[in-house]
């Protein structure tokens, strides 16, 4: 722990040198060392319900999660750990699987084996280890079954459950400086040296450094910024991002776009989880979609094809392309598991739907493929725009479903292949 007040202001991020590799099967998720920003999500499902899990954990891979973490905090759902990963391999659903662990994840990562070896990466929250002379057995347990399976560790600290032997001892400290830091401050100083002291107690256990991943969670964006500025200037370990309970609908969305952006764009984090509490009857790869997007938008990442849309104005009063522009999103959505696999490269595909004269030619032009609807007093007539040249024009009351098709076949004509078609035509969305 250093003696001055932790640096909290604006940095750019050394790149991280170290990387981990998450495994299942044949599949290799790499995580720092310059790979792509990685998308984790994680269910809400009971564990114990390993049908209705697996259903979850696929709906989530589908969207476009990378790595899914179950909750794994009692024997019974220790025991349904193994059954879900072959219920998902036989849906071909490859994704892996991360295992939550608090207070007891020593016990059952050592009475349960299938679930230690069925899981392909460990969450360890240090503050929830165990307390006292405990806690060093418990944590060297727990690090000793993922040398053992050979598994990546994410060190996850979280500002709502923080080792308080460790605050305790640090505020301690800060009332003996002649100039005290802010509370604040102390309590971001606890979250780094928690993270820290534990990855260095792991490495001490033989621990791979490589092999590890780690994470200080808040539920405050300018928290959050600033604790992941100075963690990413003291160390080299693969970082996971995450607004912690950031939230429902735009709230949620907004904050964690917020702090996450932030942070992406100087370089700091290696993998992202959004946290969205989802709202009644909102599926839960939400926040998949929301993480996707961030990245998307950032241009770090692509996932499916992007649509530029018209916000609308009083030349639009007409709900056209409004209605057109949904059920393209949805569509391209829908399409991407199956598109994914059969046409490589259909991620940068973009999209536009305009809705008057004004903006709707040129952006339409800017577009691999674009439609400019027409606005109030406009003939009603659709171009149509193809590699920046307009190449027909939509009439009539089915423009949204002609719409539509052009842009599958545009798919199928640029990025299809007689062997992508061949390889990929046994694959369930």
């Amino acid at each position: 722990m250093t003696s001055q007040q932790p640096v909290l202001a604006a940095a750019a991020s050394a790149a991280k040198t170290r990387q981990a590799r998450v495994v299942w099967g044949s599949l290799v998720v790499t995580v720092g060392g310059g790979a792509p920003v990685r998308v984790q999500s994680m269910t809400n499902t009971d564990t114990v319900d390993v049908i209705g899990t697996a259903i979850q954990v696929k709906q989530l891979a589908l969207a476009g999660s990378e790595m899914v973490r179950l909750t794994v905090n009692t024997p019974e759902a220790a025991q349904a750990v193994a059954p879900i990963r072959e219920q998902l391999d036989r849906m071909g659903i490859d994704v892996p699987l991360i295992g939550d662990f608090h207070y007891n994840g020593h016990r059952l990562l050592t009475d349960h084996p299938d679930c230690a070896q069925a899981l392909s990466k460990y969450r360890i929250n240090p503050g929830n280890v165990g307390k006292g002379d405990k806690r060093d057995r418990q944590f060297g347990l727990m690090i000793e079954a993922a040398m053992r399976w050979n598994k990546p560790v994410r060190i996850g600290v979280n500002w709502g459950s923080l080792d308080q032997a460790l605050l305790a001892t640090l505020m301690d400290q800060n009332r003996q400086r002649a100039t005290p830091w802010g509370t604040k401050s102390v309590m971001y100083e606890a979250l780094i040296s928690s993270a820290l002291d534990s990855a260095a107690q792991a490495v001490e256990l033989g621990m791979d450094p490589n092999q590890l991943i780690l994470s200080c969670k808040v539920s405050g964006v300018q928290d959050l910024i600033a604790v992941y500025r100075e963690l990413a200037r003291r160390c080299d370990y693969a970082l996971h991002l995450g607004l912690t309970e950031a939230g429902m609908g735009s709230k949620g969305t907004v904050a964690s776009a917020a702090g996450l952006s932030v942070l992406l764009q100087e370089g700091i984090g290696d993998t992202i989880r959004v946290s969205l509490t989802p709202q009644p009857g909102e599926s839960r790869s939400q926040e998949v979609i929301v993480a996707t997007e961030i990245l998307q938008a950032l241009e770090l990442r692509s996932f499916v094809p992007s649509v530029t849309a018209c916000p609308g104005c009083g030349r639009t009063t007409s709900t056209t392309f409004q209605e057109l522009t949904q059920k393209i999103e949805r569509f391209l959505r829908e399409k991407m598991p199956l598109w994914h696999q059969r046409y490589p490269g259909v991620e940068n595909l973009k999209v536009a739907v305009m809705g008057c004269i004004v903006n709707g030619p040129g952006e339409s032009k800017q577009a691999d493929i674009g439609i400019s609807l027409p606005g109030t007093g406009e003939a009603p007539a659709a171009p149509v725009f193809i590699d920046g040249e307009k190449r027909m024009t939509l009439r009539g009351e089915a423009i949204a479903e002609e719409f539509q098709a052009i842009v599958e076949n545009y798919i199928k004509t640029r990025f299809g292949t007689a062997d992508a078609d061949l390889a990929s035509s046994s694959v369930t969305p």
